[in-house]
């Protein structure tokens, strides 16, 4: 006995699945355009054609409970879509603002963090301003312009050792000066 237009909600709740394949075929661009109706905002395809899948999903698992004939099968399934893709409009909104959230988050404490080592890289350069002026400028050409302990010792005419012990007794010195100015000391 196969499924016609008089016997499909009987099959339906019999949970045969040719029920289910003949409401599909009858009912998809109804499903569908309610569907779009209310998720084409959201210009997300997937979610729309996950919409339409859960519809016929709640459909099968709640045929049991329908009552009624042809004319009110047709208005329980429009009813179904309807709440479905409002569902599905709520979450996606929902996790659009949870993204927006996180996003200000973010950015504010990147701000927050730039802010901070500005505040700290204008503090290091007064003291670097402190040193005697060969380690100044040793100091200026390793850690900001990036120089290796051998170009510099060939600009300034002095051994790499040299270079690399003035920026081992510089950070020490460095160290402590810092620790001095935040303390309020110097």
């Amino acid at each position: 006995m196969g499924c016609n237009e008089t016997n499909y909600i009987k099959r339906l709740k019999k949970k045969k699945e040719d029920a289910l394949d003949f409401i599909v075929d009858i009912y998809l661009p109804l499903v569908k355009g309610v569907t779009y109706k209310v998720l084409s905002p959201l210009k997300n395809e997937g979610i729309i054609e996950e919409c339409i899948n859960d519809v016929f999903l709640s459909v099968w698992n709640n045929s049991e409970k329908f009552t009624g004939d042809t004319n009110d099968f047709k208005k329980w399934i429009c009813a179904i879509t309807k709440f479905k893709a409002i569902d599905y409009y709520r979450k996606e909104i929902k996790k659009a603002e949870v993204i927006l959230e996180e996003t200000d988050v973010l950015s504010n404490n990147l701000v927050e963090d730039e802010i901070l080592a500005t505040e700290e890289r204008n503090e290091l350069i007064r003291v670097i301003n402190l040193l005697e002026p060969m380690d100044r400028e040793i100091f200026i050409m390793k850690f900001f312009l990036g120089m290796k302990s051998e170009l510099i010792a060939s600009k300034l005419g002095v051994t790499k050792a040299s270079v690399d012990n003035k920026i081992y007794r510089g950070k020490r010195k460095l160290k402590t000066k810092l620790v001095n100015l935040r303390l309020g000391v110097m």
